[in-house]
């Protein structure tokens, strides 16, 4: 099974892959974590690609994407799990990451990339604060007991 946690920087997408892989067996990649599959990159992308479609129905990988390019990569028959969270939440978490600060630059780009995943197909629509993670965990280990 191929879980796709998608959405904006500081949303949640960690804590809930974190949360899944505790009860579902699985190996986690994040955004260009496939990188390490080959030295070029183009090598590395094709073999995660593969390893992602002989996976939708095998061993359990959860792909955690913050990129929108990244999101080709899911394979069909993918769990896609949408992560949303209010733009001052995340802007409160990524100035816990940056010690407290957060650069009028940085909140600026947050601000423009804030729901570019919006609109992208998915299964679960998780909004971070609001949301039960138990539920979602629940969900998904059902999920991966049919495959």
């Amino acid at each position: 099974m191929v879980i796709g946690i998608f959405g904006e920087s500081c949303t949640g997408k960690s804590t809930l892959a974190d949360k899944i892989a505790k009860s579902v067996p699985c190996e986690i990649f994040t955004g260009k974590d496939y990188l390490r599959l080959a030295k070029n990159e183009n090598i590395a992308k094709a073999m995660f690609q593969k390893k992602l479609n002989a996976a939708v129905n095998g061993e359990n990988i959860i792909y955690v994407i913050s990129e929108t390019e990244h999101l080709s990569l899911l394979p069909e028959g993918a769990l896609r799990i949408l992560v949303t969270a209010d733009l001052e939440l995340i802007k409160s978490r990524f100035a816990q990451r940056m010690r407290g600060n957060l650069p009028a630059p940085v909140a600026t780009m947050l601000e423009k990339k804030h729901g570019c995943f919006d609109s992208q197909p998915h299964d679960i629509h998780v909004i971070s604060g609001e949301t039960d993670l138990d539920i979602i965990v629940e969900e998904v280990w059902k999920s991966s007991m049919k495959t």
